[in-house]
């Protein structure tokens, strides 16, 4: 990346030397985001400034190639072995990171692809805490494995801060809004963590609902160019109830997030890992008058990612996972941005 709002250039660089805490990964394969295409576009300029010329790329797997001189020999992993990067790495001194939740970091955190150099390249260096081995079986396919990393680990953490709330389980209804790489695996969360709830995705192309469908949703709804009240005839045709009990939100922008707050019903609670618009509005008396609820869920920590890991590796997570070339990186941003991708697109260099 040598500047915002122009192509990445593949080039030669330097292998990293690790430091002593790092090991060096051979990058198996990258997974690609939309968050890629805004850190290119400009959005996240702000609160995570890169030096440039710089390597993006946050969701890694990959082969140790090499282990630092300060890496314990205690640790469950050695040159050659698979591991999966977790890119948020605190500072590990503040209480966010002491409890666990090294994403919050509200000290000198950082998060890989976003500051230290990400996985679009064939070696990067990660601090051995954040590397997660796994087994020689889950290592045969490293393109799932890379996107577990945000695609898989975000919505599990918007669900269960859902579930957490009391707002899953029999005789509810929950939705999903946004089907792309989030919303491929949040379909199947909301099934898995859902105690029974009818699942229900929210799109605008009907190609998205049918891999929606796939992956477990129990009903799905093109919500394009449709009013809130459309949406909800709709939704009682469905379901028998015009009012959702819980809206996990992958996409993040002002329309989808006053959608999810119209289609709420008491005591409601919408939760967003999406990321597009820079705010949102809402009317202050439904939602007060209602008690509905607004949960911010950022990344994912390193349990969260252990446990979708497991749940991938027990065969209980469904995939959609197309692998593409490093050369062909920029078209696949550019259709990411476009909002063409259904699933993810994983670079493999293995």
């Amino acid at each position: 990346m040598y500047g915002y709002r122009e192509p990445l250039r593949v080039d030669e660089v330097p292998v990293p030397e690790p430091a002593p805490d790092e090991i060096l990964l051979k990058v198996a394969a990258a997974g690609m985001c939309r968050s890629d295409y805004q850190l290119l576009d400009g959005y996240f300029k702000g609160p995570f400034p890169v030096d440039l010329p710089y390597v993006p790329g946050h969701e890694v797997a990959g082969r140790v190639a090499g282990l630092g001189s300060g890496v314990p020999t205690t640790v469950d992993y050695s040159e050659g072995d698979m591991v999966v990067v977790n890119p948020s790495w605190g500072d590990g001194t503040c209480r966010q990171c002491r409890e666990g939740n090294e994403q919050l970091c509200s000290g000198n955190g950082r998060w890989v692809g976003f500051g230290p150099p990400g996985g679009f390249a064939e070696y990067m260096v990660v601090e051995y805490r954040h590397a997660i081995p796994v087994s020689e079986e889950a290592a045969k396919a490293p393109e799932l494995l890379a996107p577990m990393t945000d695609a898989g680990m975000t919505p599990y953490r918007g669900m269960r801060k859902l579930r957490d709330a009391g707002k899953l389980g029999a005789g509810r209804t929950a939705a999903v809004t946004g089907i792309g790489g989030l919303g491929s695996y949040a379909v199947q969360y909301a099934k898995l963590l859902g105690g029974g709830a009818t699942v229900v995705a929210l799109a605008r192309k009907d190609s998205k609902l049918d891999v929606a469908k796939e992956n477990g949703a129990d009903h799905g709804i093109n919500v394009k160019d449709k009013s809130a009240e459309a949406i909800q005839d709709e939704l009682e045709r469905l379901t028998g109830r015009r009012t959702l009990d819980a809206i996990l939100d992958c996409v993040g922008s002002d329309a989808s997030i006053s959608m999810g707050f119209d289609l709420l019903g008491p005591e409601g609670a919408l939760a967003a890992v999406g990321l597009m618009s820079q705010r949102v509005e809402h009317r202050q008396f439904p939602f007060v008058g209602m008690e509905q609820s607004y949960f911010g869920s950022f990344w994912g920590n390193h349990l969260d990612l252990v446990e979708v890991l497991s749940l991938a590796e027990a065969g209980l997570v469904k995939h959609n996972v197309t692998k593409v070339k490093l050369d062909d990186i920029n078209k696949n941003l550019e259709a990411l941005g476009h909002g063409d991708v259904v699933g993810r697109r994983v670079i493999v260099f293995e």
